[in-house]
């Protein structure tokens, strides 16, 4: 047994994130999440990897509109309603379509940025599939994610690495949308399916870490790093990468809603 100790959604892809103590799930993860990103002028996706003053960016869900906030700067309202002239973007290596919000939007984001960007919303109809490889045999369609609807962080795995660091790093550097308590550090490697009340999710792929986990979310500045430490025990050979937490897919419960404090029937692999 694990409970959800924490939920997490974040609206605007690399942005900050939203606590919340109950979330709707939606059939690309948790309801808003990831459902705008900024991205170049080409369309292709912006994150805190190379513009880490995406940190900066405050989001909120209002009753009809996304507003988003950021020091010195009067707030952005967006409609939640899809709107906008539809165009080509990529996340990755995925085309995908998406709607531009128009250039007040691009204006805002570009002074907080400090470069030219434009903000874009997922279009209502989804053309974005999670990786088969590793997804089927779910569909998993997803929105502007990097690679899966949901992450899955362990909150006993994050007590393990800082105690081996130098300085702790806290859990908002790893971006999740659920953090379960209750089980043993990286006992989430083992896990195979999460049931929580109505909710049945598959956990698929380790998650990759890369520079963000750096990233201080609350100044936008680099900080503490914890991939040199996190490389002496978790580098996956078949990833090439240094892994911590786990990428989910939903096999069944869209719609319903997932609550702080729910307790989880975890299955483990055979």
């Amino acid at each position: 047994m694990a409970i959800v100790r924490e939920l997490y959604f974040y609206p605007v892809k690399s942005a900050r994130a939203i606590a919340k103590s109950r979330l709707r799930l939606g059939a690309t993860g948790f309801e808003w999440d990831r459902h705008w990103m900024a991205a170049n002028p080409q369309g292709v996706f912006m994150s805190q990897r190379t513009q880490p003053r995406l940190a900066l960016v405050e989001p909120e869900i209002g009753a009809n509109e996304l507003i988003l906030r950021a020091r010195d700067m009067a707030a952005l309202h967006v409609p939640l309603e899809p709107q906008g002239a539809a165009r080509g973007a990529q996340v990755w290596k995925d085309p995908i379509s998406a709607l531009d919000q128009g250039d007040a939007a691009a204006e805002w984001l570009s002074k907080v940025l400090g470069l030219e960007a434009r903000l874009l919303r997922i279009d209502p109809v989804l053309d974005r599939r999670a990786n088969a490889e590793f997804a089927a045999p779910a569909l998993a369609p997803m929105s502007f994610t990097d690679g899966f609807p949901i992450l899955v962080v362990n909150l006993a795995s994050l007590t393990y690495l800082n105690s081996r660091m130098p300085q702790p790093v806290p859990l908002e550097r790893f971006r999740p949308n659920i953090v379960l308590e209750g089980l043993e550090p990286f006992d989430e490697d083992r896990i195979s399916m999460l049931q929580i009340g109505n909710i049945t999710l598959r956990l698929v792929k380790p998650c990759t870490r890369c520079i963000i986990t750096s990233t201080d979310q609350r100044t936008g500045e680099l900080s503490t790093n914890p991939l040199p430490v996190l490389r002496q025990f978790r580098f996956n050979k078949s990833l090439m990468g240094v892994t911590f937490g786990e990428n989910a897919v939903i096999a069944q419960g869209v719609g319903e809603t997932l609550e702080q404090g729910a307790t989880c029937v975890v299955t483990f692999d055979a």
